[in-house]
């Protein structure tokens, strides 16, 4: 499965996080717990690596890619800036060089809570600068992650136009922010989900989900983790998630074979509008 991109390419399902619980900060020792989890899942048959230079796990994507034996062209990359927004230039070159690569597929702005007082850059200064560089053939693609409505409409008037944003997205928090999906879907931008799978977190748990979803994975012969993943899918959305986990690495991967009906979508939507749980940032937006 894939989800095409307004330059024709084309990015996997599901994308590969190197975040959350790879996350290290000032450590420039390469983690091979992060390099072992992506070899593995490269070679499962994932081509969809989604890192960021806040992780500080962007060296380890090099060096999977170059473990794995995979042709660098048959593997889709994303990056993100953020906090070293004040300078992107400067960041995106850092980033291509902590990767060991020649261009990215996709780069984001990781998050829009910066401004000309607090980095020295506006959003909209920032959006051109990335423009630029994807008229270098460096990057591919451009978009955003964590955007709410009012953070993209001021890049509607863009020559740019935003490729995709990625945001927080589960049965728990349908909506990072109010109105996001759909109006991403009616604008023509991608939405990209992380933690889709936060139901089966211990911290979320036992909420109304469980019942519905563990009907379904009795149903379709699946776990629940494929169910909600699938249920992402269709709902339009490109799913990312992790394991270090060979077995759960393939499961996550195995998608085809079954379909969900519009009413079994529809009863996970219902489910999840019980309860509320956001994992990140919390003291940015309202509950």
């Amino acid at each position: 499965m894939t989800f095409t991109l307004p330059s024709g390419a084309t990015m996997p399902v599901p994308g590969f996080g190197t975040g959350t619980k790879w996350y290290k900060s000032g450590d420039p020792t390469i983690d091979r717990n992060v390099v072992d989890a992506l070899v593995s899942a490269l070679k499962v048959g994932y081509r969809h690596i989604d890192g960021a230079e806040v992780y500080g796990t962007e060296a380890e994507i090099g060096v999977a890619i170059k473990e794995s034996g995979i042709p660098r062209d048959q593997i889709f990359v994303t990056g993100k800036i953020f906090p070293k927004i004040a300078n992107p230039r400067a960041a995106f070159e850092e980033t291509l060089k902590l990767m060991q690569l020649d261009y990215l597929d996709l780069y984001l702005i990781h998050a829009p809570f910066f401004d000309e007082k607090s980095h020295g850059i506006s959003i909209e200064t920032a959006w051109h600068i990335l423009s630029e560089l994807k008229s270098t053939g460096k990057i591919k693609d451009i978009g955003v992650s964590n955007f709410a409505i009012a953070d993209l409409e001021r890049l509607k008037d863009a020559k740019e136009k935003v490729a995709i944003n990625q945001i927080e997205f589960n049965p728990y928090l349908q909506n990072q922010t109010p109105g996001i999906v759909d109006y991403c879907q009616k604008n023509g931008i991608i939405v990209e989900a992380y933690t889709p799978l936060i139901p089966l977190a211990p911290a979320a748990k036992g909420g109304p989900v469980d019942p519905v979803v563990n009907k379904l994975a009795a149903k379709y012969g699946r776990d629940p983790g494929q169910i909600i993943l699938k249920w992402v899918i269709q709902r339009g959305i490109l799913p990312v998630t992790t394991s270090a986990n060979v077995a759960r690495q393939k499961t996550n991967l195995d998608l085809d074979g079954f379909e969900l009906t519009s009413e079994e979508v529809k009863e996970i939507d219902d489910a999840g509008s019980k309860k509320h749980f956001r994992s990140y940032w919390g003291h940015k937006y309202i509950p």
